[in-house]
């Protein structure tokens, strides 16, 4: 019960944080995160109030659902806007905690999930209060902590949320074979089917965020981009342009490394693929260790990697550690640091690293390289626990002692 006390004081406290920034009680340097919500998704409010999604807005990369969440502050007329997605969006956060805190008391469960969350979610500053990135990993949160019991309510939730932000179809992956699959998967197949009929009947443009997710270039901070960031130390003449709402890289070159990074998405889909075949131990634990594994593996390879992007991996990396046979606690270490490297490179260093200068490519070697860090620990976690006959180090050791001193079956 102390600790329990001692995470909620810890949330209220430094909750309380977060929004005395996004209401600007305290400002943070660098550029204003709250203008996204302010502007950008009041002004898609009011076209989705029209009838009609972004169709001429270029910034509007989203599946259909995600009309949902620039709606929701409508549900508090008596604020404006801006306050009534902040409200909201602390609303979902505190939904989170109480999912984790209620999985814990489960046997063979833990409250490290929960304190990663707590913890995590404040280590990328304003800027998570300030997108609707913490609304989806929350539908994420909860269709993992139910799909333990219910894999049709997995199922339902993670195409709730995959037609928010796409990402959260990967919830999918690690479901045990037999009916937990065949159940979760034929009820994300009907839930997203309906959804997407809803969506295309309720208002025109429901597709229209194919086109601008497919023309998207290579942004300033992912993981390709530091080929670039490097080059300008060289004399590389690129430049730095906002594009589809982000600044991207422009200039010779730069396509070729923008196709590479989709065919590392690829091969990391394939080995995702090669897994699920090969896969035969499905432990409580395995959806969430294989949803975490799949996301950061589809995060580090992206063109775009947005602040954001790493409250998806703090929320899946609070679930894991919630099951106390879970193998992802290194991972989930350097994801946390990760989310602080995040908040010193933006929103406090982005002009160094827009400008490429010694400290933003600093700050981008060290962030990138923890979430590769990470990648390749979770990857080799899940196959060990998962794939039979996989065994190294002290663990293969000691099997291969222990069927040494076996004495063979008569005949």
């Amino acid at each position: 019960m102390t600790v329990m006390r001692l995470l909620l004081a810890t949330w209220i406290l430094t909750r309380a944080a977060l929004l005395l920034c996004v209401f600007k009680v305290f400002t943070v340097p660098g550029p204003d995160v709250t203008s996204d919500v302010s502007v950008i998704y009041h002004g898609w409010y009011e076209v989705l109030r029209a009838g009609s999604y972004p169709l001429d807005d270029v910034t509007w990369q989203y599946p259909p659902a995600a009309a949902l969440a620039v709606l929701a502050p409508a549900l508090l007329p008596f604020l404006e806007y801006a306050s009534a997605f902040f409200v909201l969006v602390l609303a979902c956060d505190a939904l989170v905690v109480l999912l984790l805190l209620y999985a814990s008391g489960r046997p063979g469960t833990r409250a490290a999930g929960g304190w990663v969350w707590v913890a995590g979610v404040p280590l990328l500053g304003p800027t998570v209060y300030a997108r609707y990135d913490l609304m989806v990993t929350a539908v994420a949160v909860a269709a993992l902590l139910a799909g333990v019991r219910h894999p049709r309510v997995l199922g339902a939730l993670a195409a709730f949320g995959a037609l928010m932000k796409v990402w959260p179809v990967l919830l999918l992956a690690g479901t045990a074979r037999g009916r937990a699959t065949r159940l979760s998967w034929s009820a994300a197949a009907v839930t997203a089917g309906g959804l997407l009929l809803a969506a295309s009947a309720a208002l025109p443009g429901a597709f229209a965020f194919l086109t601008f997710q497919r023309d998207r270039g290579l942004e300033v901070e992912s993981l390709g981009a530091l080929v670039f960031h490097l080059a300008r130390q060289f004399g590389w003449e690129g430049r730095v342009e906002l594009r589809y709402g982000s600044m991207e890289f422009a200039g010779a070159h730069v396509g070729p490394v923008s196709t590479l990074a989709l065919g590392l998405s690829v091969l990391a889909l394939g080995w995702l693929l090669v897994w699920r075949l090969r896969a035969r131990t499905f432990a409580v634990h395995t959806p969430a260790d294989a949803a975490f594994t799949a996301v950061l593996l589809f995060t580090t390879t992206s063109r775009v990697i947005s602040p954001q992007y790493m409250v998806w991996l703090v929320g899946l990396a609070s679930v894991c550690l919630v099951f106390r046979g879970s193998r992802m606690a290194p991972p989930a270490c350097l994801v946390l640091v990760a989310t602080g490297v995040t908040l010193l490179e933006f929103p406090l260093g982005f002009a160094h690293v827009v400008a490429s200068d010694a400290e933003g490519v600093t700050l981008l070697v060290v962030r990138n390289g923890l979430l590769v860090a990470a990648t390749l620990s979770a990857g080799r976690r899940l196959w060990r626990g998962t794939v039979p006959g996989v065994r190294t180090g002290r663990e293969g050791r000691l099997s291969r002692a222990a069927r040494a001193d076996t004495p063979a079956s008569a005949p």
